[in-house]
């Protein structure tokens, strides 16, 4: 079990700490809505040499100890890079909504998906909404990304809607049969496509990323740090 604390911004009340304690952790792959958008993201990892998903959508299992809401994660080597996501949260408040990273090592990726979701760490951000308040409006939210090298240059890297990615009941039902989010779980919900070719990250690299809601003209954001460490044979 992850005990971790999310500073939770609500419509109607003030900031408020909640702490969630998170036994189960589910990392949707392939969760487009469009097959279209879903075969070019399959075509993407292929690009790197990895094993196209038995179905669509998959769900993940990893651990719970992996979820950090640290400044920077260790990494072995320097074939390893984020991706933003959506992530839904089981709490005593309600779901949650935080921004999150599934950040995985391409490499390992090549020879197993699977394994590769479990040798990162699985940044998320320190603030977090209710879902409550932005399930009427949920497909307006946008999902931004950006590289930032350790000399300052800042790259964009990721830019999307939600509305390309299965909506939150839609996931819950493919993942257990109901609509309503799995209890002391967090599920990070998928990704959007990159710009360009996917990137690798080297030490003191940083990944950005923000959710944004047009509608209440709010942001999520969070960036964490990368520390390279050696592979010793």
């Amino acid at each position: 079990m992850q005990a971790l604390s999310f500073n939770v911004i609500s419509r109607q009340r003030a900031p408020a700490a909640v702490d969630v304690e998170i036994e189960r952790v589910v990392i949707a792959g392939w969760a487009g809505r469009d097959p279209a958008a879903i075969r070019a993201h399959i075509d993407e990892l292929a690009a790197l040499g990895v094993a196209p998903p038995s179905t669509t959508p998959c769900f993940y299992r990893v651990s719970s100890a992996l979820l950090t809401q640290a400044p920077s994660i260790g990494v072995l080597g320097a074939r390893s890079g984020g991706e933003i996501e959506c992530v839904l949260l089981d709490s005593p408040a309600g779901t949650l909504v935080t921004v999150g990273s599934d950040h995985t090592d391409r490499e390992v990726e090549a020879y197993g998906v699977a394994v590769s979701k479990q040798v990162c760490a699985k940044p998320l951000g320190c603030d977090a909404w209710l879902y409550a308040d932005v399930a009427d409006h949920w497909d307006a939210i946008e999902m931004r990304s950006w590289l930032v090298a350790r000399d300052g240059e800042r790259i964009a890297y990721q830019h999307g809607a939600v509305s390309g990615l299965l909506a939150p009941d839609a996931l819950w039902q493919r993942f257990d049969d109901r609509r309503t989010m799995p209890a002391r779980c967090a599920m990070y919900g998928g990704t959007v496509a990159v710009h360009g070719s996917i990137a690798a990250m080297g030490d003191g690299d940083a990944f950005e990323m923000e959710l944004h809601d047009p509608v209440l003209g709010r942001s999520l954001r969070h960036r964490y740090a990368v520390e390279v460490l050696p592979v010793v044979a």
